[in-house]
């Protein structure tokens, strides 16, 4: 799919956490959402990423089919019409754009936090979606396997990643400005998903050490509160845990837990009490804010107080930047080699044709040690003479010239023109 490669993407840059939630898919979503765009568009090599800061959609195509996809996206959440959505999505047509942008996104650079290295495995998670759907072609399995590789070079050769500046880590911080001055604080964590999981993490190192763990899945509350240092509780006791609680962190998706106004205000949990939503969509009710001494916060709300290793990251992104410009190069150049490959095959069958015809003619008469040797030697010819414009196309590439070339070479030959 040379030169057809689009994004769509939906971020925390244009939009709020309140449309961010109304389209974020979680995984059953995202893989319908594949289904989809496989069923109703001509949309090949596609990647369906959704995360709590972004929903995009990576995909190729030679038309723009942002409408057709920001539909089926609607259709997949319920949604009878698109046009308060609409234009928080962003639709990036250019193929180079297109693929710097998920260079961009899955190493970080685009995350609210930056250097964030929870992302890549989110896109990896994506990539296996894609595959499981059959949507992922030799173009997207290529420019992942260079993104993973791209990411390796610039965790060894920058320190982009150095420091904790991660959104588990700007929540610790938080928890420990805001608790400063509060004999032991009881911090409450429901949910032990990936981010739920980095939290409890972080806490292991810091000051604060009075938590307790909350998941449906008791096992893995339990396997964590062990490896961290906590204490896990039954998801059937959660509501008692929040009334104990000075500080509730949720993590669990609001479509499978959600804390509300009116529960919190019947319970008379507000008390001085506060409250941090990871989720997406939020699981915590931001009108809880309203009642006397709650505070509620959310991930727009959260900024990352590790300073010094914000300013190494952010020193280092020239330099990843730099590695990025120069994996695409060579993915580029790939990409041109790829759009190649049938001419030069049909250039071949076309030679092959020519060679079989003249064989036919010449060597009725010919015994079978001599026919082989005609055989022999022909081949020979033809492959040398393929070799020739071979070579010539993948200098070509590399000066970003070939396509010239192809299109001289299909008129001399008379070749069909084809979609890499």
């Amino acid at each position: 799919m040379q030169n057809q490669f689009k994004a769509l993407t939906l971020s925390y840059k244009h939009a709020p956490i309140a449309v961010r939630e109304a389209v974020s898919l979680n995984e059953i979503a995202c893989r319908n959402l594949l289904d989809k765009i496989n069923e109703f568009t001509v949309a090949q090599d596609v990647l369906v990423l959704s995360t709590c800061n972004r929903t995009e959609v990576y995909y190729a195509a030679e038309q723009d089919l942002s409408r057709e996809i920001i539909k089926l996206i609607a259709l997949e959440k319920g949604f009878i019409a698109t046009k308060e959505i609409v234009p928080f999505f962003k639709s990036i047509t250019g193929h180079q754009e297109a693929v710097q942008h998920l260079f961009y996104v899955a190493l970080g650079l685009e995350s609210q936090v930056v250097g964030d290295m929870q992302i890549l495995n989110q896109v990896k998670k994506a990539y296996q979606w894609a595959a499981d759907a059959d949507m992922a072609g030799p173009f997207l399995h290529r420019l992942l396997h260079t993104i993973f590789y791209t990411n390796k070079q610039v965790f060894n050769q920058t320190a982009f990643f150095d420091g904790a500046a991660s959104v588990s880590y700007a929540t610790v911080e938080l928890v420990e400005e805001l608790t400063r001055g509060m004999a032991e604080p009881r911090v409450l964590m429901i949910g032990v998903g990936e981010i739920g999981a980095n939290v409890c993490d972080n806490f292991g190192k810091s000051a604060i050490n009075n938590v307790t763990i909350a998941n449906r899945t008791h096992h893995k509350a339990l396997e964590l509160a062990q490896k961290t240092g906590a204490t896990a509780v039954y998801w059937e006791n959660v509501w008692e845990e929040i009334s104990k609680a000075d500080v509730v962190i949720s993590s669990v998706p609001g479509d499978c837990f959600f804390i509300s106004k009116e529960e919190v205000e019947k319970q008379g949990l507000s008390s001085s009490k506060l409250f941090i939503d990871l989720s997406m969509p939020r699981s915590i009710d931001a009108g809880i804010e309203t009642l006397p001494e709650a505070k509620v916060y959310n991930v727009d709300n959260i900024k990352n107080r590790a300073t010094e290793a914000l300013e190494i990251r952010l020193a280092a992104i020239p330099q990843v930047k730099e590695i990025i410009t120069e994996a695409m190069v060579e993915f580029q150049a790939w990409t041109r080699e790829m759009a190649m490959s049938p001419a030069l095959q049909q250039f071949k069958s076309r030679l092959e044709d020519i060679r079989q015809q003249e064989i036919a003619r010449y060597t009725k008469k010919l015994g079978a040690e001599e026919k082989e040797l005609v055989e022999a030697i022909t081949k020979n010819i033809l492959n040398k003479i393929v070799k020739l414009p071979a070579l010539e196309l993948k200098a070509a590439c590399q000066r970003g010239e070939s396509e010239a070339l192809l299109e001289g070479l299909s008129a001399l030959f008379n070749l069909e023109k084809q979609e890499a």
